[in-house]
């Protein structure tokens, strides 16, 4: 089976079309209590790995682009997206990507690449391509409060932690301006999907030291 086809039915039997219409609705929550503070409206935005996206179609930007290698990404993305089928991972000499951005945004993706090389590969790629000023925002299974769990998804392959993360961002320049160890939960699959109890969980910070399973990080580039 051809890699491309074999993802296609491996998230197709993970999300329904009922749970991806849920799923939108809590990223729609997400965005607009949480993450469009982060995100000036004048900015311009990068999404990478947002294959479905639930992200940047929700986000208030300027400008949105998204990197996604899947190419029915397109077929997400609201008009005002520029969409990208590149692999950040293999861009060579004679492939320049020139865009820079004011924030990058990357969810549940780094846990999907094969070695700590890919994920320093990825680090480096976002801080070179944002503007001086510019912020990462990461949200992220952090494998120290979600162990057990983690490789239930049969595309789980590097284990992060956030200390790890931290030690990655500061080592290739970024400083850590927010860092939320214990965030979101680990997954919303086999669970009820509301936009309400979301709405209350995002108000009430001290539940997530009970029920995070994953970090959220903001670092910027100063230089």
């Amino acid at each position: 089976m051809k890699a491309d086809t074999y993802l296609k039915k491996l998230y197709a039997n993970r999300f329904d079309s009922r749970q991806m219409q849920a799923k939108r609705v809590l990223w729609q929550v997400l965005v607009d209590d949480f993450l469009q503070n982060y995100v000036p409206s004048e900015s311009a935005v990068l999404d990478i790995g947002g294959g479905y996206c639930e992200f940047i179609n929700q986000i208030r930007a300027a400008k949105k682009c998204l990197i996604d290698l899947n190419p029915d990404s397109k077929l997400f993305a609201n008009p005002d997206v520029n969409v990208l089928n590149i692999d950040v991972l293999n861009l060579d000499n004679s492939q320049v990507f020139s865009k820079h951005f004011d924030r990058i945004f990357i969810s549940n993706f780094f846990e999907h690449l094969r070695t700590k090389e890919e994920l320093v590969e990825i680090i480096s790629f976002c801080f070179d391509a944002l503007n001086p000023g510019g912020s990462l925002l990461v949200i992220q299974p952090n494998f120290k409060y979600s162990y057990k769990e983690y490789y239930d998804f049969i595309d789980h392959q590097l284990p992060i932690t956030h200390l790890a993360l931290q030690e990655l961002l500061e080592t290739v320049g970024f400083e850590i301006d927010v860092m939320i160890p214990r965030f979101l939960p680990f997954s919303t699959k086999g669970r009820p999907a509301s936009p309400l109890l979301l709405k209350v969980y995002l108000k009430l910070p001290f539940l997530w030291q009970f029920l995070g399973g994953q970090m959220f990080v903001k670092a910027s580039k100063f230089s």
